[in-house]
């Protein structure tokens, strides 16, 4: 027990003992003026235990007074020789419990000084003798009252080397854990020194053309620097030294890092990706972005380690709080599932599904850990639900506060026109993909006012076509090819033909169908639905491949996949790109670089987008450098290209990239530049 319990036991044993007293001095008719002050002390010592509640040492001081008197009163009464021990050992059992030896002294002698008093008492009797029996009974009771008193003494000093001994493995764990923040820190440059060089040489033997073996390595770089961030975020985790650095951020952003992993794992290849995104979650909220990215991370690769067929379906949404919103995140996979015991252990610590030494899973085993821990440290919490072969359902929800509350999906304009959405039911192997494509089309159709209309076959197409004012159709790459001169022939008659394909899809010559990388979720389809009559004019049988030869390119970004893909991409035109994963970096880099064009994602850490692309622009002046800044971003709000333009960026290109887009905003900022055309 605590020491305010303690107390608590011994204010009750005084309380029993002190009415005891009151009670015996009425009927043996001691003095009347002592009761009275007995229940005082009694109330009073119930008083200072309530209020009390900083200090119990001082309150334990008037304790102890208060028994030594009430002892004191019954002893020096000539009818408690013998019950003054009895008394007396009580009182030491219970003063025992304060861990104060000094209180067990005083009242040993207080004890000694009544028997002496009570002696004394009999002596004074003339009709009094104190034979052998009386004399053998005060032996033993005082015999008692010493073995009671050496043990209690024994006991107090025992629980005080305890105290001791607890004091010094508490300091010896204090050291520990330094030294081991100290070995961590170590081990953490140790091991980043020679990942960023591996992942830097890398990098110089892409841009030299080495090969496909020059880009695993990086590829294998990267998962090293994962997997050695993931030790240290297990330990900070376990060890609750988890600091929250809390920013602006977009959810539309987190989203697309989430897709362009998902897109980089060799893994996924054959698996469904549905993603469904309230159009209603806020457009900015605050929170750890960084701990978020590792959260969904984590998740992702593991509904993909463990998923072989079928699909994972990631849902994201929010709920109104008074603190501003709690975000709600669900991810589901068709894979293996997990056992009860399983997901017990994934809550208390490390897991790993498969810990064969010949598994085939990959990975270390601390994903699902890291996201309890992380969840947990921003006052959040997971559940998972599991059935072995019929797959996971993990949920996680953390609050995070609202800095815009416009909805982060939204229609710029009223529309009066339908949209189809053309994709076989029957095709997927597994029936609950198919679910998850319906939910993601409802919650677009209901949250987004979107009128959105299902058409299994060319038929249902056609005839909707007629009844209806059809402005896109969007289908699958499969569904396309079934009738590609139908859906041309549809693309080039007005009506925008939308094919969410794999990366790598070209569509026949000539045909002005729009393609959307895969997965097809509300995203994109807002990007598309808001460009409005201008996504037609992106295909033409004129449009040119530009081959941006010589163009040097800095490409910002603070995921490391996004900065994969972008650079991959523009090296197919001919450009010499370089990257840089934060602001900061950034404006290093222009200082001491020469750019032609700078692309800039808007939401970053410790310094976004905007207030870099400001700093360059007074750099450029300063050293007379002009250069191109593109705002490279997820943010496809009503009013957001506006908004970078006022800003001071030259022009905006939204992620995904796509290629189309990306071609028209090159031939227009470089139109009066060095610019080379394929056709």
């Amino acid at each position: 027990m605590d020491r305010r319990n303690n107390n608590q036991f011994i204010i009750f044993v005084l309380s029993v003992a002190g009415l005891g007293l009151v009670i015996e001095s009425y009927m043996l008719g001691w003095e009347f003026w002592v009761p009275p002050l007995i229940l005082l002390g009694i109330i009073w010592c119930w008083i200072l235990h309530i209020k009390a509640k900083d200090d119990e040492k001082l309150s334990e001081v008037f304790y102890f007074v208060f028994a030594c008197l009430a002892a004191l009163f019954h002893g020096v009464h000539e009818t408690s020789l013998f019950d003054v021990s009895i008394v007396a050992m009580l009182l030491l059992v219970s003063l025992a419990s304060m861990d104060r030896k000094l209180f067990l002294h005083i009242f040993l002698i207080e004890y000694f000084i009544i028997i002496v008093i009570q002696l004394v008492m009999v002596m004074k009797k003339a009709d009094v003798v104190i034979d052998s029996l009386g004399v053998s009974r005060l032996f033993l009771h005082v015999s008692g009252v010493l073995l009671v008193y050496l043990n209690c003494v024994r006991h107090i000093q025992g629980r005080i080397d305890m105290k001791e001994k607890d004091k010094n493995k508490d300091s010896q764990i204090a050291a520990y854990d330094e030294d081991m923040e100290n070995f961590l820190s170590n081990i953490s440059h140790e091991l980043r020194t020679p990942v960023n060089v591996v992942n830097g040489m890398s990098d110089l033997l892409i841009k030299r053309n080495a090969g496909d073996e020059a880009v695993s390595i990086k590829e294998a770089g990267i998962r090293l620097s994962f997997q050695i961030e993931d030790i240290l975020d297990y330990t900070e985790s376990n060890r609750k030294k988890l600091i929250l650095e809390e920013e602006n951020y977009q959810i539309t952003s987190l989203i697309n890092d989430v897709v362009t992993t998902f897109r980089c794992n060799k893994d996924s290849a054959g698996l469904e990706l549905v993603v469904n995104l309230s159009p209603k979650v806020p457009a900015e909220m605050k929170g750890d972005i960084k701990k978020l990215h590792k959260i969904f991370r984590h998740l992702l690769e593991n509904a993909i380690k463990f998923t072989k067929e079928g699909g994972i379906y990631l849902s994201v949404a929010t709920e109104e709080t008074p603190y501003g919103a709690n975000l709600c995140v669900e991810m589901i996979d068709t894979g293996c599932g997990m056992e009860r015991l399983a997901i017990a252990e994934a809550a208390e610590g490390m897991y790993q599904g498969n810990k064969k030494r010949n598994r085939s899973s990959g990975g270390i085993g601390l994903g699902l850990s890291i996201v309890y821990g992380f969840t947990h440290r921003m006052g959040g919490f997971v559940r998972i639900e599991s059935e072995v072969g019929e797959g996971t359902t993990v949920r996680v929800t953390i609050p995070q506060k609202i800095v815009d509350k416009t909805p982060c999906l939204r229609i710029d304009r009223d529309r009066s026109d339908d949209i189809l959405l053309h994709i076989h039911s029957d095709k997927y192997k597994v029936a609950r993909v198919r679910d998850f494509y319906n939910t993601m089309a409802v919650r677009l159709a209901t949250e987004i006012g979107v009128p959105l209309y299902s058409a299994e076959t060319v038929t249902d197409i056609q005839r909707m076509l007629k009844e209806r004012n059809v402005s896109h159709v969007f289908m699958g790459e499969e569904e396309y090819w079934e009738n590609a001169p139908f859906f041309d022939s549809l693309s080039q008659g007005g009506i925008v033909t939308v094919v969410s394909a794999e990366t790598g899809f070209i569509p026949n010559t000539g045909s002005h169908v729009v393609v959307m990388p895969k997965p097809l979720y509300a995203y994109p389809i807002i990007r598309i639905l808001n460009e409005g009559d201008d996504i037609g004019n992106l295909y033409t049988e004129e449009t040119e491949l530009p081959m941006l030869k010589g163009v040097k390119v800095l490409v910002v970004d603070d995921e490391s996949m996004n900065l994969v893909v972008a650079a991959g991409l523009f090296q197919n035109y001919g450009m010499e790109v370089e990257t840089a994963s934060g602001g900061m970096e950034s404006i290093e880099k222009f200082r001491k670089g020469d750019y032609d064009i700078i692309f800039m994602d808007h939401m970053m850490p410790e310094m976004d987008g905007v207030e870099a692309m400001h700093r360059i622009r007074e750099i450029s002046r300063e050293q007379h450098k002009p250069v191109l800044v593109m705002a490279l971003t997820a943010n496809v709000v009503s009013g957001a290209r506006e908004m970078f333009v006022q800003e001071g960026f030259d022009g905006f290109i939204a992620k995904p990239i796509n290629l189309a887009d990306f071609e028209r905003v090159m031939m227009r900022a470089f139109s009066d530049r060095k610019i080379v055309s394929e056709v």
